[in-house]
């Protein structure tokens, strides 16, 4: 385990080496930890350097969290949002400390779920770090972005967004609001739903694969 901007993180050489190579940050989901999503980056193009995150939070009795969710809050206010936007300036140094260690560049973020939503918050208030979104299982919450994200430059993003037809977790209906949202800011993007739960389909992640694999 390596650390950089106070944030650990497993690390997964380019099987093709080279001078800058390009970069795939991950993102787990809540309860989750940085083990979860690194079990299928061997299966990620090989020229790509990975880089899986361990979320700052540590829950009991095991996994961690970007920020806390109170589940019996009935306010609809259940995400602790200061936490979301501390994690949030937390990735995106980590984004700036990774590039410059390792001479990366073409960074893509890939989070799940609750790193989903991280994802959607890092790139839309820094959209100048990053350059593809694979943002899994997830939505935007609008409370955690910079309050002047509208002004950014959003020209050389590219998102592939996706979600579970059947998601008992974060339902559906939230995830088919993304591809509107990011329209109105003529964000390039593509939305994809499967019939599963809150989970990735086998089909979602050849699917994810190759849209990746025309962009690196």
């Amino acid at each position: 385990m390596q650390e950089l901007n106070s944030l650990q993180y497993l690390i997964r050489e380019p099987k093709v080496p080279s001078d800058n190579p390009p970069l795939l940050i991950m993102l787990h989901g809540y309860g989750s930890d940085e083990n979860d999503l690194f079990s299928f980056a061997g299966e990620l193009p090989d020229k790509v350097l990975v880089l899986s995150l361990k979320a700052p939070y540590a829950m009991q009795p095991y996994g961690n969290a970007w920020y806390a969710i109170h589940w019996d809050n009935n306010d609809g206010k259940f995400s602790d949002d200061e936490q979301a936007k501390e994690s949030r300036d937390k990735i995106a140094g980590f984004i700036d400390q990774a590039v410059k260690k390792y001479n990366a560049d073409n960074v893509t973020l890939l989070g799940f779920s609750q790193g989903s939503i991280l994802s959607y918050a890092v790139a839309l208030s820094y959209p100048e770090k990053v350059k593809n979104i694979i943002a899994l299982s997830g939505y935007v919450n609008q409370g955690i972005l910079k309050s002047d994200y509208k002004n950014h430059d959003f020209s050389k993003l590219n998102f592939y967004c996706s979600h579970g037809s059947v998601d008992q977790v974060i339902p559906v209906d939230w995830a088919r609001q993304t591809q509107a949202f990011l329209n109105n800011l003529e964000i390039e993007n593509s939305y994809s739903e499967f019939p599963v739960g809150h989970g990735v389909a086998p089909q979602n992640f050849f699917e994810l694969k190759n849209w990746l694999e025309k962009r690196i």
